[in-house]
């Protein structure tokens, strides 16, 4: 018998889709954690800013959590609808709504996926600079959620920095216009960066106006064998010295087998500790040969490959991109850390320190964005193991992780967000002061708590879930 609250939605939204079909709760209910089962009450399919105002308000009424839904593909739990919650999935607001080429800003629908996004941008003669693995099923909505960052954060920074303007639907039903496209604005506080990395939990973005960015110029990709990780940052500091990198990416052996396990040559005949992709202008090729042969003369580097096509230097990229792929049927529990550039040697050591006392028996993958301090590391399930088991034992390490982060004044969530998964965590990086501020936030954006309960905000007793 369908639920007579979705009899009170349906009749205050006509023509509004809503969907209980068993396939679509588990389908729309989770993200791509997969440690949650999904339960929502149903998925509803706004079109327009109307709609989203009008099922705001009905859940106000009815006393009904809102999980926004977007592409799912975040890591932290963010987007699970486990305990009855309406989904709202914006994936019938995902259309490209207009270009200024004045002021070459982009609007499009909350919903609309980042590779949609950089080809609308692409056929202005522009680029939308923010670039991961997922472009195409991750949201722009999503990824403004968590202030998604990706593999050019070391050159064009993350989302935050190219967000001009949201309009945004809050949890009382108002509707916000936020940044508006201006350049310059002092007139009070920035409500736009308030709902940049609040992962839904004070609103809905419905529609963002993008900054769009000179296209990039002709770059060549190198791909680096390293003897370890103390060779890592010195080869780093090289390459930033000499080139304005694109990117600089890192990933383990360990990570690299994964990858060619799934398909693919080897790219060196030998193997090695750590390995390196780099991109940096086609002009500056020179030099960064240079860096190269200096960097292989005092033993930072083993070996090295750059790319002679677009197709070879795809296949560097891949061997980078496809590691979150080829890890997903391991069920890796996760971590997305991030800590000052110069703490990193001295936090991997401790680190590395306390990950192999305390996962013996587990396969640990470390990858990431060695240029803004971001490491991935993702522990691996057994498969003879238990999920429950396993997320519980990890959880423990994850504690003492988060205290040592602490220590070196790094945060629990670099890129990820803290949704379900991280929330017992987040007093590892923001202070008591903080998290009260945050919740006064939240209490005036949402007085009924209809957004995304549960997310982010640990338990007002500070206990894990």
């Amino acid at each position: 018998m369908p639920d007579p609250r979705l009899s009170v939605l349906a009749d205050a939204v006509p023509n509004l889709r809503l969907s209980t079909d068993a396939g679509d709760l588990v389908h729309y209910g989770r993200d791509w954690t997969r440690r949650w089962e999904p339960a929502p009450l149903a998925i509803a399919f706004p079109e327009d800013v109307a709609q989203l105002q009008a099922i705001v308000r009905w859940a106000r009424a009815q006393r009904v959590a809102l999980v926004p839904s977007g592409g799912r593909t975040g890591l932290s739990g963010g987007a699970v609808a486990a305990h009855g919650e309406l989904v709202v999935s914006l994936a019938r607001m995902a259309r490209v709504l207009g270009f200024d080429p004045v002021g070459r800003l982009l609007r499009v629908q909350a919903g609309t996926p980042l590779q949609v996004v950089q080809e609308a941008a692409r056929a202005h003669g522009l680029q939308y600079p923010v670039d991961f693995a997922a472009r195409g099923s991750a949201s722009i909505g999503g990824s403004i959620a968590t202030n998604a960052g990706g593999i050019r954060v070391l050159r064009y920074g993350t989302t935050r920095d190219w967000i001009a303007g949201l309009t945004v639907v809050d949890g009382r039903g108002e509707l916000l216009e936020l940044g508006r496209g201006l350049v310059k604005d002092s007139s009070g506080y920035d409500l736009r960066q308030l709902f940049i990395g609040a992962e839904g939990t004070l609103g809905i973005v419905a529609e963002a106006l993008l900054r769009l960015a000179d296209p990039p110029p002709p770059t060549r990709v190198m791909l680096l064998a390293l003897p370890d990780f103390a060779a890592l940052m010195q080869v780093y500091a090289a390459f930033r010295a000499r080139l304005a990198l694109e990117a600089f990416e890192f990933f383990t052996d360990l990570a690299l087998a994964h990858v060619l396990a799934h398909g693919g040559q080897a790219p060196f005949a030998q193997r090695h500790a750590y390995y390196v992709v780099t991109e940096y202008p086609a002009q500056a090729e020179a030099q960064a040969l240079a860096v190269f042969e200096h960097c292989a003369q005092a033993g930072w580097i083993e070996d090295g490959v750059q790319a002679a096509s677009e197709a070879q230097a795809a296949q560097l990229w891949r061997l980078r991109e496809g590691i979150s792929e080829s890890l997903a049927r391991h069920l890796p529990y996760k971590n997305d850390i991030a800590v000052p550039i110069a703490a990193l040697p001295a936090f991997l050591e401790e680190a590395g320190a306390l990950l192999a006392q305390a996962y013996p028996q587990f396969e640990v993958v470390w990858f990431g964005h060695i240029g803004d301090g971001n490491l991935h590391i993702n522990i691996l399930k057994p498969e003879a193991l238990a999920q429950d088991a396993f997320v519980a034992e990890c959880g423990r390490v994850t504690a003492r992780l988060a205290a040592l982060l602490q220590r070196h004044g790094g945060t629990i969530s670099a890129e990820h967000g803290i949704g379900l998964a991280k929330r017992p965590f987040l007093a590892s990086s923001r202070s008591p002061a903080e998290i009260a501020a945050m919740r006064g936030i939240k209490a005036v954006l949402d007085p009924d708590g209809v957004m995304n309960p549960g997310k982010l905000l640990p338990a007002p007793d500070a206990a894990a879930d």
